[in-house]
């Protein structure tokens, strides 16, 4: 099957899954995907600024659902510090971390400055590659992507195929105030960042403070035309 393409099963499930479950959100979604696909889905996380809403969720409905972070080797120490108190805090028992080996370094970025040559190769080598070994085996992954967050996103429906699996975006349709009431509901801590105007988070080589009323992800890769990792390529055209 050529890279992207997307199968004809895939879409058929994701019209399966809309129809069972196209009303469905939050802990009774989650629960149900985690039971069609027989525990071979999982949710990937950043740990990020709005992670702990969904990862609550899945918590909720299954302590144990599988939760996969990718750690590029160039994350915040703040990142990973929340990471351990986020997965304390909520119960996690099955958070899976993966990233670049050795052997990927070696090969790809031996001095670690590939992100000042190239951003999507750098991308590609410290996440999209270590996810796909994670994915490998399942058949669903579950995505903390929302419409509000960009305009690369704004049509992003709650199912998508995207080559053989399906991939799940439970908060799709939420909006700031939602997710800002869930945090204060729920009571959960906050990515120690956010407060100092980091409010879309990923390397430390790769993410800005955001100006005040600017598009939340514009601190991302600032200065350059790129405005996804590389994780994402899907039906609608939402890019990596």
């Amino acid at each position: 099957m050529p890279e992207g393409s997307t199968t004809m099963d895939a879409v058929a499930r994701v019209e399966e899954l809309t129809a069972l479950y196209g009303t469905l959100e939050g802990a009774p979604l989650l629960a149900a995907v985690h039971g069609a696909f027989d525990g071979r889905v999982a949710l990937v996380s950043s740990f990020g600024t709005e992670s702990a809403v969904l990862l609550a969720l899945a918590a909720e409905a299954k302590p144990d659902f599988p939760v996969v972070f990718v750690n590029t080797g160039k994350l915040f120490g703040e990142t990973l510090r929340y990471r351990d108190q986020l997965v304390e805090a909520l119960g996690l028992t099955d958070v899976r971390e993966v990233g670049p080996t050795a052997d990927d370094l070696a090969a790809g970025d031996p001095q670690g400055m590939l992100f000042a040559k190239d951003y999507d190769a750098c991308c590609h080598l410290r996440k999209t590659v270590p996810l796909d070994r994670a994915l490998a085996g399942l058949d669903a992954w579950v995505t903390g992507r929302k419409r509000f967050q960009a305009a690369t996103r704004a049509a992003l429906p709650l199912f998508e195929a995207e080559g053989n699996r399906v991939k799940i975006n439970p908060l799709a349709a939420w909006d700031k105030a939602r997710l800002e009431e869930e945090f204060i509901r729920r009571d959960l801590p906050r990515h120690p960042l956010e407060a100092d105007g980091f409010l879309s988070i990923g390397c430390y080589t790769c993410t800005e403070r955001v100006a005040p009323g600017a598009d939340p992800r514009s601190g991302r890769w600032a200065g350059s035309a790129k405005t996804e990792c590389g994780i994402h390529m899907s039906m609608i055209g939402t890019a990596r």
